[in-house]
């Protein structure tokens, strides 16, 4: 059976139920950096990098005051975040740190580096820079094998240049 060829897609954006906008917003610009692109009233807002539309949309539309669904639920697990290099991660993550928002997790997974955490409405988050393709850890028959080794968070903070 031959399959045919897939159509090339990414995942364009995210949009999440936050319970309180202004701090969604505050969390998503003022620590992860993202650029605030356009509200629509007080119940939305759209947030990118780069100068792009959105990558992150947030609203207020069926959450205002909400709580975060409860552990053992089904929804989403987390949004990834893709910086361009280790020291804009690094910035990042001491932007975080400075918040005192605690780190869930972080990993070497051979072909990316990854911290995880919460954002304020309780969403999951991953934080993370790819290696080049070149270096990522393969099989002997080339298939790619990925893993979940400990991140040195200590020497990725060295490398913010807001230190």
């Amino acid at each position: 059976m031959s399959s045919a060829p897939q159509p090339q897609g990414r995942i364009g954006h995210v949009h999440l139920k936050v319970a309180d906008l202004e701090r969604a917003i505050a969390f998503y610009s003022g620590v992860l950096g993202f650029e605030l692109q356009q509200c629509f009233g007080t119940q939305a807002a759209f947030l990118s990098m780069g100068g792009y539309h959105h990558h992150i949309g947030l609203n207020t539309w069926e959450s205002l005051g909400g709580t975060p669904p409860p552990k053992g639920h089904t929804g989403l697990y987390h949004t990834a975040i893709l910086y361009p290099d280790r020291r804009t991660l690094a910035d990042v993550l001491t932007r975080v740190v400075a918040a005192g928002i605690p780190l869930e997790g972080a990993a070497d997974h051979g072909v990316s580096e990854a911290v995880y955490l919460k954002d304020p409405d309780g969403n999951g988050i991953e934080l993370y820079v790819d290696r080049p393709e070149s270096e990522w850890p393969r099989d002997t028959s080339g298939a790619l094998r990925m893993h979940n080794g400990p991140l040195d968070i200590a020497a990725l903070l060295t490398e913010a240049t807001n230190t």
